[in-house]
């Protein structure tokens, strides 16, 4: 209710253009020049995941730019490459025998067996002149999920000296204790908040938490 927000569908993804790359370092400058183009020149950043990741590397390559730093449930380190077997079993489906959301989703569901994550996939799949078709560029990100998985490497002591926000969920090992020395290292101002019963998903698994903490931390003083 006290900030505009503005949300964006990286590359590849929701209605965003189509490239053949994807890396954190275009997706950072993407969504850089979205926010010149709409007149913001400072702004806080929120990101979930691989948009976390991207959301870093914003951070630390235009500090003046991002006033506040919220990451969710990743850590500016390697993880396992993500929804490996999602992204194929999407890419595997024969979408000419698909005339509705249903059919995609009982052809996978043996792929996808949590029904909350393949109604999350399935928002990618829209129809258009009745043709069934997918947002998401699979092919790119299939090709890219060992760069996704991955974090840049930055030189000694650059790192991002503003408030700076990692939320995790208390059930997932996306942001491990161990990472909490990678975090200071790069983002020293960082505060780390676990929300229990969420897993990836935070903000959809535990809205109202979610929430409190990140309304709470954006409305502090910055110093």
């Amino acid at each position: 209710a006290r900030h505009r927000v503005v949300a964006f569908d990286l590359r590849n993804h929701g209605a965003s253009p189509w490239a053949d790359t994807v890396d954190y370092a275009e997706m950072a400058e993407d969504v850089l020049t979205a926010m010149a183009a709409r007149g913001h020149s400072r702004f806080a950043l929120i990101g979930h995941s691989m948009g976390g990741k991207a959301a870093m590397v914003l951070a630390l390559t235009h500090p003046r730019t991002v006033e506040r730093l919220v990451v969710v449930d990743i850590a500016p380190v390697r993880t396992p490459a993500p929804f490996v077997g999602p992204i194929r079993a999407m890419r595997g489906l024969d979408l000419c025998t698909i005339s509705r959301r249903r059919d995609a989703d009982e052809a996978l569901a043996d792929a996808i067996p949590d029904r909350a994550e393949r109604a999350f996939f399935l928002q990618s799949l829209t129809f258009e002149g009745g043709k069934p078709r997918w947002q998401l560029n699979l092919a790119a990100l299939e090709a890219a999920l060992p760069i996704i998985a991955g974090f840049p490497s930055f030189p000694p002591g650059m790192h991002y000296n503003r408030p700076t926000l990692f939320v995790a969920g208390g059930k997932s090992d996306l942001l491990p204790p161990s990472a909490a020395s990678e975090i200071l290292s790069l983002f020293p101002c960082a505060t780390i908040e676990r929300i229990a019963d969420a897993g990836h998903w935070v903000h959809a698994e535990q809205p109202a938490a979610f929430l409190a903490v990140v309304e709470t931390f954006l409305a502090a003083d910055a110093d």
